[in-house]
């Protein structure tokens, strides 16, 4: 049994890919079958790591981005996905996989439109409320569409909405469990006081971290800080902190890491008394896992058309509040925080919201979605 992962360019897209071989390896153990021979096909690997520890074996295929706005890289990049397409034709057509599944994205294209051309099954993911154009795209040519908010149906065409079925988002098993006393002890956290946990994505956000830097004086004056900059950013945010502050008696409350690797997200979410966090709807769905308040703070529509969708979809929970990014000061940043970690009915109340939000087998009913389509396909084959 071969399987086919595509999609990516950002945690978002791949990590739930992850999540889904756990699933795989977790069902054909169960079932006593035959490993799965199991592959990524993307520009870039994101996680080598993640993807060796999974036995996902890595192939590379270009592909371009098309962006919302007037560009001369739109024309190249078509080009790019051109020759990605033909390459990614090569690729299936010589591993000829049973199965495909893609989490969308500008990555996916090629290769999702070579397994149509080579009637392989596809699986695509829908992860946010509103679906990208690479999904959209695919939706005709899928066997099974699998969506994690309701309300993402409703863009589809009617033609394919028999297809469609709701199932979350996958999240991997490791985030499921939190251990708190790790970060108390790596961090050196002092436990009188709360500790709010501040998420950028994967690539860190540069907004946010500007406005913890401006806000960092009041933050630190009544909590410990976990702050995941992003590793082009942390040098900066390390540095600007220290002046920032300079002979501040609680400096040593605040505590900037450039990445998160699983042990470390599950310390530091372990310990979180609140989680601040731009709007994907992976990290939505961990958050939402971890059952801890939470302020969003979503990418502008501008540049991200489904943040702001999926940020007040959760917040209409009760679970999360939201500041757009335009609205966003340090005043308000720390006045916010302050509010819902100092009031302790407040945030049991979010924090019980939240229940229910995500769904915990997600990845398993994806993963037996994909046993399913790939067993008779295999025996054809």
């Amino acid at each position: 049994m071969k399987i086919v992962f595509t999609g990516g360019g950002s945690g978002g897209h791949f990590y739930p890919i992850i999540a889904i071989a756990e699933a795989l390896q977790d069902l054909v153990r169960e079932e006593q079958l035959l490993a799965p021979n199991l592959y990524y096909i993307a520009p870039q690997p994101f996680d080598e790591k993640a993807l060796f520890e999974n036995g996902i074996v890595y192939i590379r295929i270009p592909a371009g981005k098309m962006r919302r706005y007037f560009s001369l890289l739109n024309i190249s990049d078509s080009f790019l996905t051109l020759t990605g397409t033909l390459a990614a034709i090569v690729t299936l057509f010589r591993i000829y996989p049973d199965v495909v599944v893609s989490k969308g994205g500008y990555a996916s294209v090629p290769t999702v439109l070579a397994a149509h051309l080579l009637h392989i099954p596809i699986i695509i993911h829908e992860s946010d409320a509103k679906p990208g154009r690479a999904n959209l795209l695919a939706a005709k040519w899928a066997t099974k569409i699998a969506i994690s908010f309701d309300s993402a149906a409703e863009y589809f065409p009617k033609s394919v909405q028999s297809k469609i079925a709701r199932t979350g988002i996958p999240v991997r098993k490791a985030l499921m469990r939190l251990e708190p006393e790790g970060a108390r002890q790596y961090l050196g956290l002092e436990s009188s006081i709360p500790t709010i946990f501040i998420l950028g994505g994967s690539q860190g956000a540069v907004k946010i971290n500007e406005v913890v830097l401006s806000a960092l004086p009041e933050l630190v004056s009544f909590a410990n800080v976990i702050h995941q900059t992003g590793p082009a950013n942390f040098k900066n945010v390390e540095s600007v902190s220290k002046v920032v502050l300079t002979k501040d008696p609680h400096a040593d409350r605040y505590h900037p890491i450039n990445y998160l690797n699983q042990t470390s997200m599950q310390r530091a979410a372990g310990v979180a008394d609140i989680v601040v966090s731009r709007a994907g709807a992976n990290s939505i769905a961990e958050i939402g896992l971890w059952r801890k308040p939470a302020i969003l703070i979503p990418i502008p529509e501008s540049v991200s058309h489904d943040q702001r969708t999926n940020a007040y979809a959760y917040a209409g929970t009760g679970a999360a509040v939201v500041i757009e990014e335009e609205n966003l000061s340090s005043h308000i940043f720390a006045a916010e925080i302050q509010r819902i970690v100092k009031d302790p009915e407040l945030s049991k109340r979010m924090g019980a919201a939240a229940e229910g939000f995500t769904d915990i087998d997600a990845a398993r009913v994806l993963a037996s979605e994909v046993l399913t389509l790939a067993l008779p396909h295999e025996s054809q084959s």
